[in-house]
């Protein structure tokens, strides 16, 4: 099954009322309108995209080791993604579904993390919950979301739905802003630039990670061709 058909299936379970947490209409309503205003502001627009140079980073992984992003590219391509935090129920079904294609991903020479607003406590809890075996990296204040063009602040009326669903963000992040990162995916070329770039102002709404593996390819080959043409 895809990724949106998982995530499809989690969001007619959540609205009909069958998971622990059952929605008030009114929450719902606030819910739709909360994406919907994102949606429509247009920012996902104004985010980095392919052929722009990615932001460097440095940040720490759940250990508090830190991870740069330049020496991750120095060994080849870089898949980066963007999600909320170990809270958000879609956001740990992507990371699964990146965690059972990384064999692939790897196969390719590529190496892959995830970055969160969340403190290197809740990346810990993330990683053993789903059982990764890629990083997840703490964007202390959502800076490096800021300067890929993804964060943005949850709208006073929202504040409270997310707080009856115990989304407390500023203890999640130990941020008092409540912010978060729209969730993306990034492939990075190893000269810094981006090589796909999916951005989603709905976060129930992401790509499968397969479309990420002939990205990968497409760069080996143009790596290829450059040596060829220089040899």
């Amino acid at each position: 099954m895809a990724l949106q058909d998982h995530l499809n299936a989690l969001k007619a379970d959540f609205e009909g009322g069958k998971l622990p947490i059952k929605p008030s209409p009114e929450a719902l309503d606030m819910m739709h309108r909360g994406t919907a205003e994102l949606v429509a502001s247009g920012q996902a627009l104004h985010a980095k995209k392919a052929g722009d140079k990615a932001p460097e980073f440095t940040l720490n992984d759940p250990d508090g080791r830190p991870v740069s992003s330049l020496a991750l590219l120095a060994k080849g391509p870089l898949i980066v993604s963007f999600y909320r935090g170990v809270w958000c129920p879609y956001c740990n079904l992507e990371l699964r579904a990146l965690q059972a294609a990384l064999p692939e991903i790897e196969a390719r020479g590529a190496g892959l993390v995830a970055i969160s607003p969340q403190t290197t406590l809740n990346s810990r809890k993330s990683q053993r919950e789903n059982k990764l075996a890629f990083p997840i990296l703490s964007d202390e204040k959502s800076r490096v979301a800021a300067s890929y063009g993804l964060r943005y602040s949850l709208p006073d009326y929202l504040i409270g739905v997310y707080k009856g669903f115990k989304a407390d963000l500023p203890a999640f992040n130990d941020d008092p802003a409540w912010v978060l990162p729209m969730p993306a995916r990034f492939v990075i070329g190893i000269d810094g630039t981006i090589a796909y770039a999916e951005v989603n102002s709905d976060y129930t709404q992401r790509p499968d990670p397969s479309e990420l593996l002939p990205v990968i390819d497409r760069l080996h080959e143009q790596s290829h061709k450059r040596r060829e043409r220089t040899a």
